[in-house]
């Protein structure tokens, strides 16, 4: 689903964001990536969905070779990767179903397949009933349901979430973790990038914690127990 191998990228003042990136994440996991500010989380992200081009090594996204990948691709890539933020990044003067439909929309849909795709997709995070309301009438943990659905509305095979919390309380943030967890059994596969320990801890799902752009654990850990599979350490 999601493969790097021996991946470095480098922004122009030379310094490594990311180092010796080696990684393989199965359909379906929900995988956590941790580690302080500044560690490499939301560059690894983008570079899964294009948004930034490895300096060298391979990367393999749903079968494709991204270091080969025609910028006229990355559209269709990026059809089945949905991403969420800290930010929400919501339209403020359009409605809950507007927002929603917008990824629709810009694939050239017409409003009757629209239409039933966007009110499934706010049923299933629970926003059945505000699809005409507007973003800055909802709470903040609404918003982000908001984003999710927006998100999920493509039915993608992979979810990306950047600190999909951290503009949250702990209840909320729960609530959300707990909606994610949901999407996961239904076969999403989802990642998390999060320094927010705590979370991570809480829900027991694959961790891999990057320091200054390394990998310096890849912790596979379930409901019942909790294994190394690899670990990375630096010096």
């Amino acid at each position: 689903m999601i493969q790097m191998f021996h991946t470095y990228k480098e922004y122009q003042n030379s310094v490594p964001a990311l180092e010796d990136i080696n990684l393989t994440i199965q359909k379906g996991e929900f995988v956590f990536i941790t580690g302080p500010s500044g560690a490499g989380k939301t560059t690894l992200l983008k570079l899964i969905t294009c948004e930034e081009r490895a300096s060298s090594g391979q990367i393999e996204v749903l079968g494709k070779k991204l270091n080969y990948l025609k910028k006229s691709s990355i559209p269709y890539l990026r059809r089945n990767i949905g991403c969420i933020f800290q930010d929400f990044r919501l339209l403020y003067q359009k409605t809950v179903y507007d927002n929603v439909a917008l990824p629709l929309r810009i694939i050239g849909l017409s409003v009757g397949q629209v239409r039933p795709k966007v009110h499934e997709v706010l049923r299933s995070v629970g926003l059945g009933h505000r699809a005409d309301t507007y973003p800055v009438q909802l709470s903040r943990g609404e918003q982000q349901r908001v984003a999710i659905a927006r998100a999920l509305v493509n039915q993608p095979a992979i979810l990306l979430a950047d600190e999909p919390t951290g503009n949250l309380d702990e209840q909320l943030g729960g609530e959300i973790f707990a909606l994610l967890k949901e999407i996961n059994t239904r076969g999403a596969t989802i990642v998390v990038a999060t320094h927010q320990q705590g979370i991570a801890e809480k829900i027991r799902r694959r961790k891999i914690c990057l320091e200054k752009g390394r990998i310096i654990y890849d912790e596979a850990c379930y409901e019942s127990s909790c294994v190394l599979p690899e670990r990375q350490r630096t010096e």
